[in-house]
C-alpha cells in the first residue's frame, strides 16, 4: 500500500502542512569560505532558538534530515553543515583534524551569528561539537547533546586501556584505501545493528548511508579516522559547563559505550547520562521517534 504524505509525516510527529503555514520559515542553503579557502556547505532553516547538528563520519548533514524536519516543525531554527572533506564541502587534503573542524564551525557560527544555541553531535560529530563548545563556544552555547559520541578518546593507550587497539583503526584505513565503495557498503550493517538476531536490513537506509559516504573525499575520510579515534577530548569535557545530555545505545558496535559515554558523563560538570537498551550506533535513524522526543524534552527543560 502506498504511504500518503500525511501518513509519512505523522510517523515522525510532523504535520504535512505545518511548514507552509508558518510564514517565518525559510529554507536556505549556502556555503562559507574559511580562512584557508575551504568551502563549508550548510543548511539553515527556520527561525527561533538555533539547534546545530554535527554529523558522524563519513556522512553529511543529510544524516540529520529526520531531526531537522522534526525540530523545524517545533519552532526552532535548525542548522547543519557538511564537515570539510565530507558531503558537499571541499574535498580537502589538509586540515582534516579536530582543531580545524572546530575552527571551521567557529567561523560559520560567527557568520550566522549563532547565539543561545543547542549543539547536537553524533559519533565523530560529538567530538567536533565538544571541541567547539569547549574552545570556541563561550557566550554562544546554551546546551550540548552527545549521541553515540567518540569522547573522551577511542584508541587504546596506557591511560585508556579499554579503548580500541590501533590495529583495528589501521584496518579501517586499509579497507578504505583498498575499496572504499565496498567498505562503505558493508559498514552500515553493524552501524545500524542489522547484524543482530531478528534484525532486518533496510536497503534504503543502507543505500543512503553509502550515498552520503561516497560523495565525500577519500583523503579527508582517511585522515578523519585518526581525528575521531586519537583525539583526546578529556580536557574539553572537563571545561564544558553548559547542561549536557549524553545519549548512547548499550549495543553500539561502532563506539562501545563502556569506553565513551560512561566515561564522558563522569568528566562533565553538568552532564546527564541516558542509556538506551539494545539500541545501535545509528539510533537517530532506527529509533528516531524515541530520540527526537528525548531531545525535545531536554531542550525544553
Amino acid at each position: 500500500m502506498a504511504v500518503t504524505p500525511s501518513l509519512a509525516f505523522s510517523a515522525q510527529g510532523v504535520s504535512p502542512t505545518s511548514f507552509s503555514n508558518k510564514s517565518e520559515r525559510t529554507n536556505d542553503m549556502g556555503s562559507l569560505k574559511t580562512r584557508d579557502g575551504t568551502e563549508i556547505f550548510y543548511k539553515d532553516w527556520g527561525a527561533g532558538q538555533p539547534i546545530v547538528f554535527h554529523h558522524g563520519w563519513p556522512l553529511s548533514s543529510d544524516d540529520w534530515d529526520t531531526q531537522m524536519l522534526f525540530f523545524l516543525d517545533k519552532g526552532y531554527r535548525v542548522i547543519a553543515h557538511d564537515r570539510r572533506g565530507h558531503g558537499r564541502s571541499t574535498q580537502t587534503a589538509t586540515g582534516n583534524d579536530m582543531d580545524t573542524y572546530a575552527a571551521d564551525f567557529a567561523e560559520l557560527a560567527a557568520s550566522l551569528d549563532l547565539r543561545d544555541a543547542i549543539h547536537v553531535g553524533h559519533s565523530t560529530g560529538g567530538g567536533e561539537a565538544a571541541h567547539y563548545v569547549a574552545r570556541h563556544g563561550k557566550g554562544r552555547v546554551a546546551k550540548l547533546v552527545l549521541i553515540g559520541a567518540v569522547p573522551p578518546i577511542m584508541v587504546k593507550t596506557a591511560a585508556n586501556p579499554g579503548g580500541l587497539p590501533i590495529e583495528v583503526l589501521d584496518g579501517l584505513r586499509a579497507k578504505l584505501a583498498a575499496n572504499r565503495a565496498e567498505f562503505y557498503w558493508n559498514f552500515p550493517i553493524p552501524f545500524y545493528g542489522f547484524n543482530r538476531e531478528a534484525a532486518t536490513v533496510s536497503d534504503p537506509i543502507r543505500a543512503n548511508w553509502w550515498r552520503q559516504g561516497m560523495i565525500g573525499g577519500a583523503k579527508a575520510h582517511y585522515d578523519c579516522i585518526k581525528a575521531f579515534s586519537e583525539t583526546d577530548f578529556t580536557e574539553d569535557l572537563k571545561a564544558i559547563d553548559v547542561p549536557t545530555l549524553v545519549m548512547h545505545g548499550d549495543d553500539d558496535q561502532i563506539v562501545p559505550i563502556a569506553d565513551s559515554a560512561l566515561l564522558s558523563a563522569k568528566l562533565l560538570k553538568n552532564g546527564t547520562l541516558k542509556v538506551y537498551e539494545t539500541y545501535p550506533h545509528g539510533m537517530c535513524t532506527t529509533h528516531a521517534d524515541v530520540i527526537n522526543a528525548d531531545l525535545l524534552a531536554f531542550i525544553r527543560s
